[in-house]
């Protein structure tokens, strides 16, 4: 058999040399990556050691997450570059390709490949009964840190140990730019550890000495005039894969789309794509997001957004002067209730050095309503925890919205009224359309949900209306007057760290 296949650059290329246990490429379409999977495959069964009757034996699985994507894209990729002339195609799940060559040395190369897509439990159930050589994940981001792990129990397994073992084993994956909360960025070190996240999750994200990541360069870069508007895009020259392509192929279908849209297709960056309709479609990260972390001001109240249930989430804010507002920090708990939120609110201001600081907590106005198996509402839980907690003036969320619009679109002194810090991760995400309107369809025609989509990214930005409206915006909407924009709700100033005097004032647990 003779391929005429190089590398399509050198991130590929380094990619296929590498030896490690598991290792992936991140790149942009139309990169490369996915034909390198499949000739790391075919280079593999190559080079695998003759057992005595001089047959290289190997075996492989190629995982997709639907059925559908692994018949028009995966399937047809391999089928590509690899047609039945080497052997035969079965139609039938689990789909098979038998392939079977002669080589100059007087070997003949047997190499079984088993397609699956892994959206049915019975399909997930056929991987862990699988002896392999080694498995190819295509398009990883749509596949769980779960699945990886079981695919490295089932790696070198084939050929037996009487036949010499697999001369090598492991796991390869390829994918496009995932969002930043995704398994792939914080393994590969590209995206710290959430905090959020227990003492074992954290274990489980840390990669092992055997994985490897390569991230090949984005196809085009942005373009940004003087103040640093984004304008357009222009050709990377470091992209990889160009000779195969149409020259205009880029600049074709970054047309029409979204700016997220681009960033994880095109330019390789971690980043949520919008679906549906931006809630906030005013927001410009080059405006509102500042280049460096913020700290908070030691002389302003910080206002703190809550937003309860099993991923309560939290917003730090301060109203600094003339109504700019800085947010300086994000926090998301996970299958968590409000006293371990609580606590791990506490944690996170001593850990940041921020427990001299003057605080107040507003959150959802629904925190004052009881659960049906506990007689305590999240807002008496806080404050039996020395959290003296204050629902918002309203929960409506059109009101809810309008605050948070109105400091986006307003400038004071000259200045965005509005400033983010980086750090606020799922925040802007959230703000670059991961919060947003769902995509509906009625008679053949496109519309949206009058409300957000309830995501991951609505409880941080449920949090942050919280705040903006305990700290006085929209004001006029709540009670129809142009009243001071301070919190009239909120009757101090707490210290979280304050346990004592709130069990002085009657507020332990026990006594709620």
């Amino acid at each position: 058999m003779n391929l005429d296949y190089k590398p399509p650059g050198v991130v590929a290329k380094s990619f296929m040399k590498d030896g490690s246990f598991v290792r992936g490429i991140r790149g942009p379409v139309g990169s490369g990556k996915s034909v390198a999977c499949c000739m790391e495959i075919m280079r593999k069964a190559i080079k695998q050691k003759p057992n005595d009757q001089k047959v290289r034996r190997s075996r492989w699985a190629v995982i997709r997450n639907t059925n559908p994507q692994l018949k028009t894209t995966t399937i047809k990729t391999w089928r590509d570059w690899f047609s039945d002339d080497l052997g035969r195609f079965v139609w039938s799940p689990p789909y098979t390709h038998n392939v079977c060559f002669a080589l100059p040395d007087e070997t003949t190369v047997e190499l079984e490949v088993i397609f699956l897509a892994l959206d049915k439990s019975e399909d997930v159930k056929k991987l862990l009964s699988l002896e392999l050589t080694g498995v190819w994940i295509n398009e990883a981001r749509e596949i769980s840190k779960s699945i990886v792990d079981a695919c490295t129990m089932r790696v070198g397994r084939f050929p037996s140990m009487r036949e010499g073992g697999p001369s090598w084993y492991g796991v390869i994956m390829d994918t496009n730019s995932p969002d930043e909360s995704h398994w792939w960025g914080i393994v590969s070190g590209e995206v710290p550890i959430p905090e959020y996240l227990t003492q074992e999750e954290k274990l489980l994200m840390v990669k092992p000495d055997d994985w490897n990541f390569f991230s090949q360069a984005g196809a085009m870069k942005e373009n940004k005039d003087e103040n640093g508007n984004l304008v357009g895009y222009v050709s990377n020259p470091h992209s990889e894969n160009r000779q195969n392509l149409q020259s205009e192929y880029y600049d074709k279908i970054i047309l029409g789309k979204s700016p997220s849209w681009v960033k994880v297709y095109v330019l390789n960056q971690y980043q949520t794509i919008m679906d549906g309709k931006q809630v906030y479609p005013t927001f410009r990260k080059d405006t509102h997001v500042a280049t460096e972390s913020l700290e908070p001001k030691k002389e302003v109240d910080v206002i703190v957004g809550l937003d309860f249930g099993r991923t309560p989430s939290a917003i730090f804010c301060q109203n600094i002067h003339a109504g700019r507002w800085i947010v300086f920090h994000e926090v998301i708990g996970k299958d968590m209730g409000a006293t371990r939120f609580a606590e791990y609110l506490k944690k996170e201001i001593a850990k940041n050095e921020w427990d001299k600081l003057t605080y107040k907590f507003i959150g959802d106005p629904a925190g004052n309503q009881m659960a049906q198996t506990s007689e305590h509402t999240p807002f008496m839980i806080m404050r039996a925890c020395g959290i003296a907690a204050y629902p918002a003036p309203s929960n409506d969320i059109s009101v809810r919205i309008e605050a948070v619009e109105g400091v986006i679109n307003r400038m004071s002194e000259g200045y965005p009224s509005l400033l983010i810090s980086p750090t606020c991760t799922n925040l802007i995400s959230g703000f670059e359309g991961g919060y947003q309107y769902k995509r509906i369809y009625y008679m053949g025609n496109e519309k949206y949900e009058d409300k957000p989509e309830k995501n991951r990214f609505s409880h941080i930005h449920d949090a942050l209306q919280y705040a903006f409206l305990g700290g006085g915006e929209g004001k006029k909407v709540v009670i129809g007057l142009n009243t001071p924009k301070t919190p009239t709700i909120v009757q101090r100033v707490s210290n979280p760290f304050d346990r004592m005097r709130s069990r002085k004032r009657g507020r332990s647990l026990r006594a709620l």
